[in-house]
């Protein structure tokens, strides 16, 4: 047995709790046994289907059930997942399938028109497969699992097993190269690192497709102790309160916009008392509404975490037993954290610099991009391009994206900054804030603000509101007030799409 090959942690997974009630969705309790059979059968249909060890597979689906089969099959059957976010344009589509060289792609009903167009002119995809009824040039997914369970296809620890599309903040999506070794040791680390006694009934808001849900994936299969889940076909902040009061559930894993979302929703009038920790991570998140947030609902305490796609999706989190408030916590088992400056030197507890991690973690490099992993991947470290900074006791602060950063007059800005103190403001519901090119100061800078509803406050209050708050250098000298601040799928800011408009 290959200890790290991820099908057969799922089997290990297996023999350690037994069948079980282990996954509530949409009104269903699906047992652990049905979930593993049908992987089983999913991974050997796969094959005789013609699927091969190491080819890359597309699965693009809203959370269902059927993603864990899916991913659970593929690897049985030795491919290579490649999640695909569903609420991607035709176009990206088209650029994955190609860029990846995919075989195969997994969808349901209501994504078929948009992947077939995208498949168009796409050599290499040989099959369509999807969870509705059969039709032209379409397999269902059901078909395969009428195959008989098979054997797992023999894989290394260095063979991929998730090829991961970045969003692309900084250009063309990059695919991330992930081995079965990365993400065993991911989920290990983060289970290891997080775990608390107790603490099992766990509710699943993120896209599966995300690097963050695939790895709370992989950290449910390391769990120490049997647990059950609930997954969202995706989120709303209704359904979440409503189905952590149904299902006393205790941890739960968000983005920040996600909080800021259940924050507008009437908390107090909802039954939150099993809720324990919330675990949130993909962006920062404002003091203020991590304050907000555990004032409203007590006893509960938010942990974040840090990663990034090329690290599997972890390289800190918070410990439950020690939370210090705007940290993202501290390095996970197996993974080592430094800040350096531009010249790659170490810089000392407290100072800002860029940071770097070496770990079992860290992807194999960007597909057919040599060029691309040399510069991010060196010497066995991994340059992530966020700016930070570690205090004596090892905890690890960010400060903002080293290409968000602005450079006003020779001196440095860090958008988080400016957007933090902006969100302070009573009626500022989200801020953004990005660089504009200007002659006198080389950029200058711009906050874009998304305003509560009703509220009324201009554009010129918020710059004087924003100059008591900040040094000199750094207040906005021009706030845009838009309906709303464009965001990632999986809810992070994208300040790219707000550059074009400057």
């Amino acid at each position: 047995m290959n200890e790290h090959n991820l099908a057969e942690l799922g089997e290990l997974s297996f023999e350690r709790f037994g069948d079980r009630d282990a996954l509530w969705f949409e009104g269903q309790w699906h047992r652990s046994g049905e979930l593993l059979e049908r992987a089983r059968r999913a991974g050997n249909g796969f094959q005789e289907l013609g699927v091969a060890a190491g080819d890359r597979v597309v699965v693009m689906m809203s959370n269902t059930p059927d993603v864990g089969v899916c991913y659970g099959g593929l690897w049985r059957a030795g491919a290579a997942i490649t999640p695909a976010i569903f609420l991607m344009s035709q176009d990206e589509l088209h650029f994955i399938l190609q860029d990846s060289e995919a075989r195969a792609i997994v969808t349901s009903p209501e994504f078929l028109p948009s992947v077939k167009a995208a498949a168009e002119g796409v050599d290499t995809l040989k099959w369509i497969l999807s969870t509705g009824p059969e039709e032209p040039g379409v397999i269902p997914l059901a078909s395969l699992e009428d195959s008989a369970p098979g054997e797992i296809a023999r894989r290394t620890d260095e063979d991929l097993a998730a090829l991961m599309y970045t969003g692309g903040t900084t250009g063309r999506a990059k695919g991330v190269m992930l081995s079965h070794s990365n993400l065993w040791h991911a989920g290990k680390s983060a289970e290891a690192a997080s775990h608390v006694p107790g603490i099992t009934r766990t509710l699943i808001p993120l896209p599966l497709s995300h690097s963050y849900g695939l790895l709370v994936t992989v950290v449910g299969m390391h769990a120490q102790e049997p647990g059950t889940a609930v997954l969202m076909r995706w989120f709303d902040p209704a359904g979440w309160l409503e189905l952590v009061t149904q299902h006393q559930i205790q941890l739960s894993a968000l983005v920040p916009s996600m909080i800021q979302m259940l924050l507008s929703m009437p908390l107090e009038d909802a039954d939150l008392s099993s809720l324990r920790y919330v675990v949130s991570g993909a962006s920062p998140l404002p003091m203020d509404s991590m304050n907000e947030f555990e004032r409203r609902v007590p006893g509960v305490k938010i942990r974040e975490g840090y990663g990034l796609t090329e690290s599997s999706a972890i390289i800190s989190t918070m410990p439950p037993d020690h939370i210090k408030q705007g940290s993202v916590g501290v390095a996970v088992e197996g993974c080592e954290v430094k800040v350096v400056d531009d010249n790659g030197d170490e810089v000392p507890p407290g100072e800002i610099g860029e940071i770097i991690v070496r770990s079992g973690t860290v992807m194999l490099g960007y597909w057919r991009a040599d060029d691309a992993t040399r510069t991010t991947v060196r010497d066995g470290w991994l340059y992530t391009g966020d700016m930070g900074r570690l205090d004596e006791d090892g905890y690890l602060w960010i400060v903002d994206r080293k290409k968000d950063l602005i450079i006003r007059g020779g001196f440095n800005v860090y958008p988080r900054d400016v957007e933090d103190a902006l969100t302070e403001h009573p009626h500022v519901a989200v801020a953004a804030v990005v660089g504009r090119p200007d002659e006198t100061y080389g950029e200058e800078v711009v906050a874009f603000v998304q305003l509560v509803s009703g509220a009324d406050t201009t554009a010129e209050q918020l710059v004087e509101f924003a100059k008591g708050r900040v040094g000199k250098y750094k207040y906005p000298r021009e706030v845009r007030v838009v309906d709303s601040i464009p965001l990632t799928p999986v809810g992070k800011i994208d300040r790219k799409a707000l550059r074009p408009s400057l």
